[in-house]
């Protein structure tokens, strides 16, 4: 058995893991300490143990904070992963202790979350009152990693094809189109006629470079003969493009169930504009073999049987 090994298997502590975890995310000593109550000399000794079991410098230090080596990466994304089954270990044996049936967390991108998902969530509840939802809003650059080290059990958001693996398993639930929309106080709001000109010349909020959207939203300026809009933000964040159509106010590219979600609600208008373009399904994204706590199941189970209502 080698050094690692031993390490692996006996001699670190949760303690020693969370440290880890903890001065990745502040990257710097002093803050571990006041974060972890203990004082910095202690975060020191801590960090040097750990170092001594593994035979290897695992953080760089400077003036500045602290930098992980590559092999702090690597034992950072296992302490991850260590504490992820910890916690899920824990929250299943107290939630079978209360009746309930435990707990699940949740990737959800914009195009999935105020229908689909939350639908999903009111379903769930109406079977186990007491099952835990965490939800954490974000993009496939941000949730992806943290499905792969267990911090969240699945993704619902749009299925794009530039971040397939083949540790992931991914199932498509349906089709969602795009519309464009407006704030109710926009000048385009009340318009009876919008073209693309028109759009063309006007401040935009846009999904990021990396979502299959955005080229394609790009591409039907280019067939009307015109360039895309230079006055941008780019966002993958809900609320930031609620904010960018208020203050600016800006033109938006949104999933049309969700538009109107929140045009029901008088929050925005959807322009009269036919936007002719293909995009991947929404559906989920888990990790291929890892097995589904009772909570993750019954919220997929949900997940699927709101999906077919959409459709329908």
């Amino acid at each position: 058995m080698t050094q690692i090994d031993r390490v692996l298997r006996s001699n670190l502590k949760l303690r020693h893991l969370q440290l880890l975890v903890i001065l990745d995310e502040l990257r710097h000593l002093g803050r571990v300490s006041e974060f972890m109550s203990i004082t910095q000399p202690a975060v020191s000794k801590m960090l040097a143990e750990i170092e001594k079991m593994f035979e290897l410098q695992l953080f760089v230090r400077s003036t500045r904070g602290t930098e992980p080596t590559p092999h702090g990466d690597s034992i950072v994304r296992f302490a991850r992963s260590v504490l992820a089954d910890f916690q899920r270990t824990r929250d299943e044996i107290n939630a079978a202790a209360s009746g309930g049936v435990g707990r699940t967390s949740v990737g959800a991108m914009v195009v999935g979350t105020p229908t689909l998902l939350m639908q999903a969530i009111q379903r769930l509840k109406e079977q186990s009152r007491l099952t835990t939802v965490m939800v954490e809003e974000g993009d496939l650059t941000r949730l992806l990693p943290r499905l792969r080290v267990g911090e969240i059990d699945l993704i619902v958001g749009r299925l794009e094809p530039g971040y397939a693996s083949p540790d992931l398993e991914t199932e498509a639930l349906y089709r969602e189109p795009m519309c464009i929309v407006v704030s109710p106080s926009h000048p385009m709001a009340e318009a009876t006629r919008v073209d693309w000109a028109m759009l063309a010349e006007v401040p935009w909020v846009v999904p990021p470079p990396w979502a299959s959207s955005r080229p394609k939203l790009e591409q039907l300026f280019y067939k009307h003969r015109l360039l895309p809009p230079a006055d941008i933000v780019e966002t993958a964040s809900f609320l930031v493009t609620m904010s960018a159509m208020n203050q600016r106010p800006a033109v938006a590219f949104l999933a049309r169930s969700v538009a109107k979600h929140f045009a029901r609600q008088g929050l925005l208008r959807i322009l009269k504009v036919k936007v002719p373009i293909e995009l991947p399904a929404v559906g989920l994204i888990t990790l291929r073999g890892r097995s589904q706590t009772p909570a993750s199941q019954l919220l997929i189970t949900c997940l699927r049987e709101t999906a077919a209502r959409h459709v329908a």
